[in-house]
């Protein structure tokens, strides 16, 4: 078994391919959190802003310049992943993507413990041959895996019914509720930017020609066909019908953004890339996102962390993050315009309802999506990777076991608040306290049990 050097914290290599939205998102603050325990963190990505964020945390970062997608250049991208491994000699790496999760899984070949978490499956988004070969890997590199980490639950079940082997756990997805300046009560303070400030949600409304009085709908993420913005385009047509004087701004670019403006009418809004959306949740009515396929999306969580209410569509990990009384309002069936178009009209027409199912939506996200929650998770994961089950001949003695989590000398699982959630391993057996007693909605299961 592999182990880290005596008296030494483990150091773990994160790979990442992406270096924008929600899988950046994740991988920053892990970072942050690992760092922040004591850990050695070193995470594989390629070179622009990411890169520079990560290393203004203290990390040690190394260029890998991959691509998207699998490809011809696949396999000197495996290859200059071995010569960070060789370089790194990471005690745990954990590879972030359907792409990392390839070049990584491919360059370890379980030779230390691996994790790879998809952050939605690769077979979701593509059709055809493509995604009979994504699917064929999936289910040939999972034996490279020593666990795979969903942000759902239906995440999972996806992947156990699409034939997937292997010890699985879940960890919903947390964000950085800080970043959102709500205070104890929950409630966000009075801006303190001036007005016309590209921060201040009235300044950004400003900036784009929108009045303060007009309702808004807001998209926050990447411009594809993942993110459904064609679907709300096809919606919104009827969403201005029954709402005169609506408008709409799609958050974000990417490779749709062309084929999406030359079908946009006057009334949408392309606000471009921003480094932080928060000026733009504060500044809607209502935050839509029309996905095809997710994992367990951040934007809807952002936004209602600042009191805004959510529409979105019924893929995986929706439903997990929404509160149940949101669920009548803000799901909707995927790939349906006119169930979209319904439930936004609806709701822009209904500033109390707005409201109501905003106070929720920010509760519920402070009781079971703070980004603590989930870094402790993933620290409680480590540890079980790297040291349970260890002989007494070579585990660490009573009282001073090496550890990957925040606590300050031992252990991570009192680190957060109390969570009903329950983890068992591969075997069944219980893995930590009871459940009363266990912090975190962590779940680990045998793929062969749904």
């Amino acid at each position: 078994m592999h182990l880290p050097p005596t008296g030494l914290r483990p150091r773990v290599l994160h790979l990442t391919q992406p270096v924008d939205g929600g899988v950046a998102r994740v991988v920053t603050d892990l970072t942050r959190a690992q760092l922040a325990a004591g850990l050695r963190v070193a995470v594989a990505c390629p070179d622009g802003s990411l890169a520079d964020r990560l290393r203004s945390l203290g990390a040690d970062v190394r260029n890998w310049p991959a691509t998207r997608s699998p490809g011809p250049a696949l396999v000197p991208e495996v290859r200059r992943l071995v010569h960070v491994l060789e370089d790194v000699r990471p005690d745990l790496v954990h590879a972030h993507s359907a792409k990392a999760g390839l070049a990584g899984r491919l360059a370890v070949r379980g030779r230390i413990p691996t994790v790879f978490q998809p952050h939605a499956w690769s077979f979701e988004a593509v059709g055809g041959a493509a995604g009979l070969l994504a699917l064929g890997w999936e289910r040939w590199a999972a034996r490279w895996a020593a666990r795979t980490v969903c942000v759902s639950e239906a995440e999972r079940l996806r992947g156990v019914r699409a034939g997937l082997r292997g010890p699985w756990s879940v960890v919903p997805n947390g964000i950085d509720l800080t970043r959102f300046d709500t205070d104890a009560s929950g409630e966000a303070p009075e801006d303190p930017a001036e007005p016309g400030d590209p921060g201040d949600p009235s300044g950004v409304r400003l900036r784009h020609g929108i009045g303060p009085d007009e309702p808004l709908a807001v998209c926050v993420g990447r411009l594809c066909r993942q993110k459904g913005q064609d679907l709300l385009l096809a919606a919104w047509e009827t969403v201005r019908v029954r709402v005169p004087g609506a408008r709409l701004v799609l958050v974000g670019d990417g490779p749709d953004r062309a084929r999406l403006a030359a079908r946009a009418p006057a009334s949408v809004v392309f606000a471009g890339a921003v480094a932080d959306a928060t000026a733009w949740y504060r500044a809607a009515d209502l935050v839509v996102l029309p996905s095809r396929w997710e994992g367990m999306a951040l934007a809807p969580l952002e936004a209602m962390a600042c009191g805004r209410p959510v529409v979105v569509t019924d893929v995986d990990g929706a439903r997990e993050g929404l509160p149940p009384a949101l669920v009548p309002h803000c799901l909707v069936p995927p790939a349906d315009p006119a169930a979209l178009a319904d439930a936004v009209a609806a709701l822009l027409l209904d500033a109390p309802l707005r409201a109501s199912l905003g106070r929720r939506g920010r509760a519920h996200v402070r009781s079971a999506h703070d980004v603590r929650r989930t870094a402790a998770a993933v620290a409680a994961l480590y540890d079980g990777l790297l040291y349970d089950g260890l002989p007494t001949d070579v585990a660490p003695a009573a009282g001073a076991r090496p550890t990957v989590g925040a606590r300050p000398t031992v252990g991570v699982r009192s680190a957060a608040p109390a969570h009903p959630g329950v983890a068992v391993d591969g075997t069944g057996r219980s893995a930590g306290p009871p459940a009363a007693a266990r912090p975190l909605p962590i779940e680990c299961r045998e793929s062969t049990h749904p």
